[in-house]
């Protein structure tokens, strides 16, 4: 297995962690029921999972889909294991939990690998696309949708996302980037490498460099009601030139992104490969710091 984007995942745990709103969350465990069906589009590592149980949803049925096969194995292997280490009781479990009605095994969503249950939480994860899982479902509590809306057009992902939900259900829509990119110290270049990053990420098919603005409006116009909203950037500083857990490893694939977007974007930049080579100086002398603007919403479907 390649584990460098399960390594990149799990290296902005902590950072997500620091960024997410309590107020957003608090909403979200006041307004969501008993018992609560739950479908996660792209789910990455499944550490949505461990957050449930820290806020005290330990009962239920949790289904997470990604897109990436390799990713979804190691949710699977990872998980459980993980889980068990921090003295959670987990059984593993074989052939598919329970769905939000009426998505059925297909070559998208089915998991023929052993599932577990952890406290009374039934969890499962599914190779497939979450919009089309989205689609494909209905009458489900609530829809998490971590860093995911920035990656995939708004219209469709809203849609997406009330189809799937029951009257009145919730979608959580946190870690949404929002078009700001800085770093720390200032450099000459700056603007210009922020201006050809976006542009890279814009030229993407279906993706928006602003979107948690953009789906802020959205929500706010559709029949349900857009309950929370509010930042949650991601801030990355050392602390005694060390920066917390992985989060060097963190900052130096933020640095290959933009190494690759920039680098295959129109937009060029003179000064680019002297800019590059100062920010990884910066990061190897914990001198670095990193900021990302990004919205968590919290939003509610219709009850009717």
């Amino acid at each position: 297995m390649n584990h460098a984007r399960p390594r990149y995942l799990e290296s902005k745990r902590s950072v997500d962690d620091r960024a997410l709103s309590r107020r957003v969350r608090e909403r979200l465990l006041a307004d969501l029921p008993p018992d609560p069906r739950i479908v996660e589009a792209g789910c990455g590592t499944g550490v949505t999972v461990s957050r449930l149980l820290s806020w005290g949803i330990a009962s239920g049925r949790y289904l997470g889909v990604d897109t990436d096969e390799r990713i979804v194995d190691f949710a699977r292997d990872v998980r459980p294991k993980a889980l068990r280490r921090r003295g959670y009781a987990v059984t593993d479990r074989t052939g598919q939990i329970d769905r939000c009605d009426p998505i059925e095994p297909t070559d998208q969503t089915a998991s023929p690998d052993p599932e577990f249950t952890v406290a009374d939480l039934d969890v499962g994860f599914a190779t497939g696309d979450a919009l089309d899982t989205l689609e494909a479902a209905s009458d489900c509590d609530l829809v998490v949708a971590q860093a995911f809306a920035d990656l995939v057009p708004l219209s469709r992902f809203v849609s997406a996302v009330e189809s799937a939900l029951r009257p009145g259900g919730l979608a959580y829509v946190p870690i949404t980037f929002d078009g700001g990119t800085i770093f720390q110290p200032d450099h000459p270049a700056d603007d210009a490498v922020e201006g050809a990053y976006h542009a890279a990420i814009d030229a993407r098919p279906g993706r928006d460099v602003r979107a948690g603005r953009h789906l802020i409006d959205l929500l706010g116009r559709r029949a349900g009601t857009l309950l929370e909203a509010e930042s949650s950037d991601w801030i990355v500083r050392a602390r005694g030139r060390r920066y917390p857990a992985d989060e060097r490893y963190f900052l130096s694939r933020i640095l290959g992104f933009v190494d690759e977007a920039v680098g295959s974007s129109s937009h060029s930049v003179d000064a680019f490969d002297s800019w590059l080579s100062t920010r990884r100086e910066q990061l190897g002398r914990g001198s670095l710091t990193y900021v990302a603007h990004q919205y968590d919403l919290l939003y509610r479907a219709p009850k009717s």
